[in-house]
């Protein structure tokens, strides 16, 4: 994923991100220890994640997706 381009989460439309959040999080799975969060609570986890640059939104223009991850997973690829 080289060349990928990080996307401010500003710039996307409330039902863009809203729906890369819902991507990510049935994604990362529900394994979440003793405590089950609900899906509303996972998001606000999630956009506070992106406000804090711990994750970002990530856009690879060779096959037009765009997705969202953390920040840490995002620098591994070598972006």
């Amino acid at each position: 994923m080289t060349s990928a381009i990080e996307v401010p989460y500003r710039q996307l439309s409330e039902q863009a991100l809203s729906g890369l959040i819902e991507e990510f999080i049935n994604r990362e799975g529900t394994d979440y220890g003793e405590y089950e969060y609900s899906l509303d609570d996972k998001a606000t986890q999630v956009r506070v994640a992106l406000a804090e640059g711990k994750a970002v939104i990530v856009f690879d223009p060779v096959i037009e997706t765009s997705t969202l991850m953390y920040k840490d997973q995002f620098q591994q690829f070598g972006c």
